[in-house]
This record gives C-alpha cells, structure tokens and sequence, in this order.
C-alpha cells in the first residue's frame, strides 16, 4: 500500500493536472487563444460578446466540464460493477446499458427513414434534446430490467451474464434497423455512436457535473459494504450487511451514471473499465475510502487529456473521442489481463 504521505501528494498533484488540463482544454482548438485571452474571458466581467467569449464560453468551456463529469461518472460506476460483480473485466458496457441507449438512438433516427418523414420531422424539430431523452430513455429501460432480474436472482454473476446477453441482443436489434435505414439517417446515427463531449450546453454540463457529485457523495457513505463485498460475499453477510440489497443500489447507482453519461455524449469506451485499475496501481489499495475520491480525480484527469488529443489534429474536427479513448484505455485493459496471468502462475 502507498504511504499515508505519498497518498497525500499524489491527492494534491492530480486537482493541479485536472486544473492544468482544463485550462488547456479553454485554450487550444481549431481557433488559436492566446492564454491571457482565456483568462480574462474567465474572469472578466465584460458584457461583450466577442468571439473568443462565443468561443470559450459556449463550445469549449461546456466541453470541458462535460469530458470532467462523464470522466468522473464512469469511473465510478466501473468501480462499483468491478466491486459488486468481482470481476476485473467488468465495466460500464457489459451491463448492456450504453447498448440500452444506442437503441434508444437508433429508434429515434433510424425508424425515421423507415417510418417516413413525419418522425424525421419531429427530430428536427427538438434537435438534440430528442437524442439525449431517446438515449437515456432506452439506457434506463435496460437499467429497469437489470434491477428486475437482480431482485430476482441473487448470484451477481448470474446477473452480470444476462446484462452482458441483453448488450448482445440490443446490438443485434440495433444492426437489424441500420440495415433497413437510409444512408443519411445511419450517417447521423454512427457520428452519435463514436461520442464527443462537444454536444452540451453549459447549463447541461453544469447539471450533469452537480449531479454526479451528488452521486459520488451518495456512495461515499457506502465504503465499508463495498469494501467488505471485496472479502467475499460471505463475509459482508456476516459483516452485517444485506448483500441483495447494496448490490442492487450498485447496479442502480452506476447504471444511472452510465445512463446519464451516454445520453449526452453517445457511448464512451474504456474510461469506467480502465481508471479503477489504474487508481489501484498508483495508490496501491483496495481501500474504496482511497479509490471512489481517487477515481473521480483520475477519471476526470483522463477525459480531459482524451479531449485534448482528440483535437491535436488541429483541423476544423476534432477526432471521434471514442476513438481516443479506445487508444489510451486498451493497453490498460490488455496489461491488467497480463498481470493477472502473471500472478497467477506466480
């Protein structure tokens, strides 16, 4: 385990390089500011709508709060499957959640090519709230029958094995419609699919960053249950604790974060699966008093540096942040798995 000092540092560098990264995320893009030009853009209280007020204020200050709060929510909801089902693996796609919201999408988009121009219309005419209600509508829907069949079914394997057969079955409704759909209403639908934290207003990234920190300090009261789940299920049982019942909080935590995230900013990959794993390898502990605050930060720190090298192209767009993400987060997985062999035939 690392030393109470270490762990103090390392708690005081990573709210400096969320900081560092944030700034950064204001100052570069497409449109070159110069840094005095953020800053008093932050802090100024001129009235006038410049361009690099519209710039900063309206595009790349949402972006960023929106890339810290998924990053946040992720992260805690990979934490808390990984906790709850015990699997390494686990993370916030094997629930069938994002899935859940893709069809939500593809329901929305696509039946508009097949069922005619009425519907199409009607997606015109909300914009893009219609997208986030229609995913977070079809990711709590999945989220709903997942805590259906958790009440129902006690082994949490078992219920992460039917999460992970309903992605399967979701996806394969979801390729069913894309090959019925027309061409341009597939091509709205895969740019929603490869995710951007681009899609928010500021008042949007607001609520959703308030609220996943009421949801992280809602599950701070959980520690002690989440550490004794790490122990085995006997021994939270014998611990005092109703084992169904805080996993089905779990389920219901995460896939509402998971919800939450995807709704916004289309399906993020590897950010809840690979941060736990990194939060245990830098601070050495299973300890989730150490890990929930440690992966709010890490998680934060990542999706914003995936933010920022999605626009290192320096084009007019940026690259799929689903892309991004994927790069950085593989490797993560791939050397936790080797690890994991590692010590076992140790």
């Amino acid at each position: 385990m690392t030393s109470k000092k270490n762990t103090t540092i390392i708690f005081t560098l990573l709210p400096v390089l969320i900081v560092v990264l944030f700034l950064i995320n204001l100052w570069y893009g497409s449109v070159n500011i110069g840094w005095l030009d953020v800053l008093n853009t932050l802090f100024s209280n001129d009235d006038i709508k410049s361009a690099y007020h519209i710039i900063i204020l309206q595009y790349r200050l949402p972006q960023a709060i929106t890339a810290i709060s998924v990053g946040m929510g992720l992260s805690i909801a990979g934490l808390l499957l990984q906790t709850t089902f015990n699997n390494p693996l686990a993370g916030p796609s094997v629930l069938g959640i994002s899935a859940g919201a893709s069809l939500g999408v593809a329901l929305l988009v696509l039946l508009g090519g097949v069922a005619g121009s009425q519907i199409s219309g009607t997606i015109a005419l909300l914009g893009d709230m219609a997208i986030v209600i229609a995913a977070f509508g079809g990711a709590l829907a999945v989220l709903l029958i997942i805590i259906f069949v958790s009440g129902k079914v006690g082994n949490a394997v078992t219920v992460l094995i039917i999460g992970i057969m309903i992605g399967y079955l979701v996806s394969a409704i979801v390729g069913t419609m894309q090959f019925f759909s027309n061409s341009e209403d597939l091509h709205a639908f895969i740019l929603w699919g490869l995710g951007s934290f681009s899609k928010t207003s500021i008042f949007q990234s607001v609520s959703i960053f308030l609220v996943t920190i009421v949801f992280f300090a809602a599950i701070m009261i959980f520690v002690k249950p989440l550490n004794a789940l790490l122990l085995g299920h006997q021994y939270a049982v014998s611990s005092g604790f109703n084992v169904k019942l805080m996993q089905t909080i779990f389920i219901l935590i995460s896939g509402f974060l998971i919800a939450l995230g995807t709704a916004f900013t289309g399906p993020i990959a590897f950010i809840g699966l690979a941060v736990p794993h990194i939060a245990r390898s830098i601070f050495k502990t299973s300890n989730h008093a150490i890990l929930l605050p440690a992966v709010v930060l890490i998680g934060a720190a990542l999706a914003l540096g995936c933010n920022f090298i999605s626009k290192l192209p320096g084009y007019d767009a940026s690259l799929p942040i689903n892309a991004v993400t994927s790069i950085v987060g593989a490797p993560i997985v791939i050397w936790v798995i080797i690890k994991g062999r590692r010590m076992g035939n140790a």
